[in-house]
């Protein structure tokens, strides 16, 4: 628990009690916590000294006030931050598959839906070659060019400008509801594709989750991406490797299907 006191005068007061926030780590399986960074801490003090300031002067009602910080400290942690499990998950990947430390707690997380999903977050100026490399090193990969797909790959999101977080559905297969749908008919449709650098940063999180792959039996269409042309990238595993394909705008297979995201 945290004390936290401001000057006032020369007289020096103690004002509110607050429980340290934590996040959730995962080491196999077994659940660890993580209290909150001195970033976070130092962004958190600012906070209620404002919040004390308002009250000293009269800006907040007192007794909201003090009610509102009781229903906060009796919270759990999971309700204060409830996809803080995940965006540890996401700090850990990127920890032990990248060597990379990273801090996801200024990215705007979006709201989750109902069902099974998995937040990805992809991080400020990761590119789809540089991706699919890293894939290459881990477990094998293959792609039909030789050109550097950072040349070739125009995305509906990318992490140019910084990190970005995304849900998609926690499903080892594309999902079957879009098959024998084309990326041009999708588009019309305003289907919110996944891109092929999510999905190259997918397939890294579930095989460090798993030890195992994707699209087995099917194949990602990458609809929120573009090759240059105007083809389409698509992803499967198939013979111990990770494959990138492009197809026309306007193919259609049973088994070629996209993946909804949520951003």
């Amino acid at each position: 628990m945290i004390s936290c006191c401001f000057e006032n005068g020369s007289k020096r007061q103690k004002s509110f009690d607050f429980f340290v926030l934590k996040n959730f780590e995962f080491e196999g399986d077994v659940m660890t916590t993580r209290v909150v960074t001195d970033k976070q801490l130092e962004k958190l003090s600012r906070r209620i000294h404002d919040l004390f300031e308002r009250v000293r002067t009269g800006g907040v009602d007192f007794q909201e006030t003090l009610d509102g910080l009781q229903c906060l400290a009796e919270k759990k942690s999971e309700t204060i931050n409830s996809h803080g499990k995940d965006i540890a998950m996401c700090q850990k990947f990127y920890q032990k598959v990248f060597g990379e430390s990273q801090d996801f707690s200024e990215v705007r997380i979006p709201e989750k839906p109902e069902g099974d999903w998995w937040l990805i977050v992809l991080v400020k100026g990761m590119t789809p070659e540089e991706l699919f490399q890293r894939c290459r090193e881990k477990f094998g990969a293959w792609k039909w060019t030789n050109k550097s797909l950072d040349e070739i790959i125009v995305s509906d999101r990318t992490a140019k400008d910084g990190h970005y977080a995304i849900w998609v559905k926690a499903n080892i297969e594309a999902d079957e509801e879009f098959k024998n749908l084309f990326a041009n008919q999708l588009k019309a449709q305003n289907h919110k594709g996944i891109t092929l650098e999510e999905r190259l940063v997918l397939e890294l999180f579930y095989f460090w989750r798993t030890k195992k792959h994707l699209d087995n039996q099917n194949w990602t269409l990458c609809a929120g991406s573009r090759y240059s042309d105007g083809d389409i990238p698509y992803v499967s595993w198939n013979d111990g490797r990770m494959d990138v394909y492009r197809c026309y705008p306007d193919s259609v297979h049973d088994h070629l299907r996209s993946r909804r995201v949520v951003s």
